[in-house]
């Protein structure tokens, strides 16, 4: 390996970092209908704004080894970890996708992904000030790809797979919200899931759907049951979902092709 791609490595990394920063600005403040643009990064407890020196992705953490400088509350270590995966993710999608339109499509979807998870760990609510404008991009690349011819691996799904997604996607979780609803006189899913599936299937077309649902049911059942056995709750204890359908839509995007030809040999 080159000494060009280690370098382009480093690149992509640093920049996962720098938006995984952003995206905990987005975390923090979507919920609370907050601007994420102003006021610019100050400490959630003594409110001092933060200076560049200690708003560096990763290394200030590291540095100030958790804490605020100026009052000394400790820092979320979310804020490590969020950054973290997001340069994580972000090499990981340049292995695998190489650099090229879809890696940056990718890039966006990915990121939409870890803002969703956080905040519906945080907050359990899928903010629709993501997921909906996800779903027109995800279209929209696909469209654009398909017209200038500008993803000559075929990674990204065709307009009318993309389209499919979006119905298919939405449509199953609707379905089955209702039909749980109906039997249980229970509301199990929120709309916000049902459109982040939406989304899922935008970005990566009608087959992404069955996959990413079934990791997604297999995960969460693994967790809820964790969660019975070690916790004492009891069966109707409700786990947010969000999370483990983004961690499905990530397992497809990886692995899916893997797969295909592992089922097929």
């Amino acid at each position: 390996m080159s000494s060009t791609i280690y370098v382009l490595y480093f690149l992509t990394f640093f920049l996962g970092a720098i938006v995984g920063s952003f995206l905990n600005v987005c975390i923090l403040r979507l919920p609370n209908e907050e601007s994420i643009v102003s006021p610019s990064s100050h400490c959630p407890n003594c409110k001092t704004p933060i200076p560049f020196y200690d708003n560096v992705p990763l290394i200030s953490y590291l540095f100030l080894a958790g804490r605020c400088r100026f009052c000394s509350e400790k820092i979320s270590p979310r804020y490590f970890v969020v950054e973290l995966l997001m340069a994580s993710l972000s090499v990981a999608l340049l292995h695998h996708l190489g650099l090229g339109f879809a890696f940056f499509v990718n890039f966006v979807f990915v990121a939409a992904l870890v803002v969703i998870s956080f905040v519906d760990l945080d907050v359990r609510i899928v903010p629709d000030v993501i997921s909906l404008p996800g779903i027109a991009v995800g279209l929209l690349s696909a469209i654009v790809s398909w017209l200038l011819s500008i993803d000559p691996l075929l990674i990204l799904p065709s307009p009318v797979s993309s389209l499919l997604g979006v119905v298919f996607g939405g449509g199953i979780l609707l379905i089955v919200a209702w039909g749980y609803e109906y039997f249980t006189g229970i509301e199990g899913m929120g709309g916000g899931d049902i459109k982040l599936l939406a989304m899922i299937g935008a970005f990566l077309g009608w087959p992404s759907i069955p996959l990413a649902l079934f990791f997604a049911s297999l995960a969460g059942s693994i967790v809820g049951i964790a969660f019975m056995v070690t916790k004492g709750v009891g069966g109707k204890f409700a786990l947010p979902f969000a999370p483990f359908l983004c961690l499905g839509a990530l397992f497809h995007l990886f692995f899916a092709r893997e797969l295909i030809t592992f089922y097929l040999e």
